[in-house]
């Protein structure tokens, strides 16, 4: 499909930092590159008892990637202790004493210092001899002060009592950015004490706004978060975890890490291809996922119980409110399953003893072989490695490893051919690409009885974009490419967009406070689908993949309510002609595009955030398949905290403007929300029609800021 707007620059509701300068490299000097990647394969051997097999050497191993053998580098045993230590208090052995020495501090003295970073490894080299390492991640954006308590009194528990001689233990904390407290230490002191020194905060963002009948009676007010397009997904979380797993990466050893979280909503705006990433991350990095649900066995009382107010409304009495806290529940259990299932580890659900969740991963990693190898094959394409370890014939050994990795990228500046190609094969890439930040918006439309058009809406921060200057203006080229496959997986539709953008003077100036918006749009018959999307910023190079699953109803088969279309929500119109970036504009998909209308577009906000000097469009179809000319509909928007009414529009009275093809009829808003208080909202649309006896009720979250 083609381009129906190409790029428009539209006003953020949330301001973002300057973007980064890349150093270039001073005239007259040259640069030699030589790439060697040193893959590490943590190698566990057991005998038919199930112990840990000692005394291999690197004669015993083959291992080969792709097929090919690799010559072994690096060959180390890590001899583990699994007994519990009986004695308190700091006892470092001569490795950890020489660590801490390293560190600048005296070994077994209880000083606190944040670390900012953990120290990372020379390349080849086993930092921690005979150690295993455990991070305790406190998600404290994830969850509320309770279940932060809990984490932390579980971990205290581990400190004093479940820690072995061989542990080193770091810790990091997750609110708005990541944060290392504590870099690995035996010291039983320094653990106590940074674990007490934990400051527990309600951000106000655990398990966010679900806008259902689950929905708890709440005023809260919403405390502004640092950018717009990290406030309604958890993707942020999950990059905080790829960042993680990307500075532990320097250090050969297995690696587990304990997520304390209180589970993980997805939002559906959110990007699945970050939730990906972070996994491949961890495979990548030795790391291993050990999530603990620092909820704890929950029992779903019907109303909900003490920690919330009761839900209102209908769905309280038939049973709905409960169907949909149950299902909520489980969803936000699924990602913390998946993180672990998918590295390796083990999640620990619906259990209140929080600590046995560290417990498992100690158990996890007992002794093991470290074997490093240089990679025969160079190419940073990103491209699935498949490594086998065997031993040899007359050994008899039960071997554990990780059975393959993807390779590191490196997108350069290629010919027009290869930087083709190479985009191509980015968006078949089984490891995303995330270094650009992309966020979409999926809506549908009727336009007869089997076919809807569906508006991709595709917003890129201005900041992550770098521009060059040529010709006297500032510009880049954009690079869009996107497909959409059905159920089965049979592809239904493409698109493919280069466009070049270019900004002047004073607008120039403020595309790091500003997004860019790319429009396209499909042809397509009711059922799922998936939506695979990647953009190219072609100055640096960098590359962003966005994928959502999306449900396109067959609207004709609704009986019991009004059929509906998407609602779209908006703050800005803008005209054909001030496009920043232009593609070839198909005319067909032009006109079939609601929400062009008098040469006019309106912009989805995808993020669903705005301001209190802002008007919001509301746009959306209301369907009446029987009838002849358009019957009498009255329609509303409200807006609630909680269960809350904070406003309601005035009733707006629909009486002409049905589409004799697709029996459509356009219900549109223009809300000043300048009466409202900065806060989170679920906004609400409600259409009745009187002489059908039927209503349709809409609800998505929303955030105002001030």
């Amino acid at each position: 499909m083609r381009a129906l707007i190409a790029i428009v620059l539209i006003a953020q509701a949330a301001a973002y930092g300057q973007p980064s300068n890349v150093p270039s490299v001073p005239k007259g000097t040259y640069k030699f590159e030589v790439n060697s990647q040193l893959v590490v394969v943590n190698v566990a051997a057991k005998d038919k008892n199930g112990a840990p097999l000692d005394g291999l050497k690197p004669l015993d191993f083959t291992i080969t990637e792709d097929g090919k053998a690799q010559p072994i580098k690096v060959f180390e045993f890590q001899r583990l202790e699994e007994a519990a230590g009986v004695t308190t208090g700091a006892a470092p052995d001569a490795a950890v004493a020489a660590v801490a020495a390293a560190a600048g501090a005296a070994p077994g003295a209880a000083t606190v210092k944040s670390a900012k970073a953990i120290a990372p490894a020379k390349s080849g080299e086993v930092k921690y001899k005979d150690r295993r390492l455990l991070v305790m991640f406190f998600d404290q954006a994830g969850m509320p002060v309770a279940d932060q308590i809990r984490a932390e009194q579980a971990a205290l528990k581990f400190v004093k009592s479940q820690i072995t001689p061989s542990d080193m233990v770091a810790v990091m904390t997750y609110a708005t950015s990541l944060n290392v407290v504590q870099d690995f230490t035996a010291d039983r002191d320094v653990l106590t004490k940074v674990i007490r020194g934990l400051t527990t905060s309600d951000t106000g963002t655990a398990n966010g706004s679900t806008s259902d009948d689950s929905e708890a009676d709440s005023g809260a007010a919403y405390t502004q978060d640092d950018s717009e397009f990290n406030i309604f997904n958890t993707d942020r979380q999950l990059a905080a975890l790829e960042s993680a797993v990307k500075m532990l990466g320097s250090l050969s050893e297995k690696k587990a890490l304990v997520y304390f979280a209180s589970g993980m909503t997805r939002t559906g705006i959110d990007n699945q291809a970050q939730l990906r990433a972070t996994i491949n991350a961890a495979i990548r990095n030795n790391v291993t996922f050990y999530p603990v649900d620092a909820r704890g066995l929950v029992a779903t009382a019907p109303l909900g119980d003490a920690t919330q107010g009761s839900p209102g409304g209908q769905g309280m009495y038939s049973g709905s409110s409960q169907r949909t806290a149950q299902s909520n529940f489980q969803s936000q259990q699924e990602t913390l399953h998946t993180l672990a299932a998918d590295t390796g580890g083990k999640a620990l659900l619906d259990n209140n003893d929080l600590s046995l969740g560290m417990v498992q991963a100690q158990k996890d990693i007992s002794s093991y072989y470290i074997l490093g190898y240089y990679s025969s094959n160079t190419a940073t394409d990103g491209r699935y490695r498949r490594i086998k370890v065997q031993v040899n014939k007359n050994l008899s050994a039960k071997l554990d490893y990780r059975t393959g990795y993807f390779a590191s990228k490196e997108f350069k500046q290629f010919t027009s051919g290869d930087r083709e190609r190479q985009l191509q094969e980015a968006l078949l890439l089984g490891d995303p690409v995330t270094d650009l930040t992309v966020a979409m918006e999926v809506n549908y439309f009727r336009l007869g009885r089997d076919r809807y058009f569906v508006p991709v809406s595709v917003k890129i921060p201005g900041s992550d974009i770098e521009l060059a200057r040529k010709g006297g203006a500032e510009s880049t080229r954009l690079d869009f490419i996107g497909e959409v496959k059905d159920s089965k997986g049979v592809l239904q539709g493409t698109v493919r967009d280069d466009i070049a953008v270019k900004l002047k003077g004073e607008t120039a100036g403020q595309l790091a406070t500003r997004n860019l918006e790319y429009d396209t749009g499909f042809t397509l018959q009711p059922g799922a689908y998936t939506l695979k999307f990647l953009a190219r910023e072609n100055e640096t190079g960098k590359m962003g993949t966005f994928e959502t699953k999306f449900v396109i109803p067959d609207l004709t088969t609704e009986q019991k309510y009004l059929p509906l279309s998407s609602v779209v929500l908006s703050y800005q119109r803008e005209n054909l002609a001030a496009t920043v970036g232009s593609a070839e504009r198909d005319k067909k998909l032009l006109a079939a595009n609601p929400l062009i209308q008098d040469n006019q577009k309106l912009i989805p906000s995808v993020t669903r955030v705005f301001r209190k000097d802002q008007d919001m469009y509301v746009y959306l179809e209301a369907y009446q398949p029987a009838a002849e000319k358009t019957e009498l509909m009255v329609a509303s928007v409200s807006f609630y905290r909680g269960k809350v009414k904070a406003f309601e529009t005035a009733p707006l009275k629909i009486t002409a403007g049905l589409n004799a093809k697709s029996k459509a009829v356009p219900v549109g808003f223009s809300v000043p929300l300048g009466k409202l208080q900065p806060g989170r909202y679920t906004c609400q649309v409600s259409v009745l029609n009187p002489s059908e006896q039927k209503f349709a009720v809409w609800r998505s979250p929303m955030v105002l800021l001030p």
